[in-house]
């Protein structure tokens, strides 16, 4: 199957998927895995939602969680011929952040081992808050990304340097 059309979690992503993330008041991970991607259809009527452009499709993201506010994190399809687990991953904000957060399913789960979400790797003026490390879900990363442990602020950088124009590129897609 090609990431075009594969619509089942990674085997990496459904064990990080399963662990409770802690809001803990605002002191937490704002995130809320989704038990499976969002459908296709789900996608495309969020995409043309957040950008305004009824013209385009959600194909090139797989929905797979989201925060408290209904911004979504989801792997983008921009690697053509790679696997799901070798796209980046991304979070789209309800008040229009947009970031590249990881560059691939397991830098992302060292960054939520770190103790960080994909709101809070996306939104800059939230760096400065003190992450809350799992063991839980540095033992995943461990298992599926090993001899790949960054802390979080590597991953966030290292993601930043390889696409430095994701936030220029979904805006030239708003209408």
């Amino acid at each position: 199957m090609t990431p075009a059309d594969d619509r089942q979690f990674p085997a990496a992503l459904a064990p990080a998927m399963a662990v409770p993330f802690d809001y803990a008041g605002g002191d937490g991970v704002d995130f809320e895995p989704f038990a499976a991607f969002l459908s296709a259809e789900e996608t495309t009527d969020w995409f043309r939602a957040w950008t305004g452009n009824g013209e385009l499709s959600g194909d090139d993201f797989r929905v797979f969680g989201q925060d408290g506010s209904g911004g979504y994190a989801a792997f983008w399809l921009v690697r053509p011929n790679r696997a799901l687990v070798d796209q980046p991953v991304v979070f789209l904000g309800s008040e229009g952040e947009a970031g590249v957060v990881a560059r691939d399913l397991g830098d992302f789960l060292w960054l939520l081992a770190d103790g960080l979400g994909p709101w809070e790797a996306a939104t800059p003026y939230e760096r400065d808050r003190v992450p809350c490390p799992s063991q839980e879900l540095a033992a995943i990363a461990e298992r599926f990304a090993p001899g790949r442990r960054r802390s979080a602020a590597a991953v966030i950088e290292l993601a930043a340097k390889e696409f430095p124009d994701f936030d220029d590129t979904i805006m030239e897609l708003c209408r």
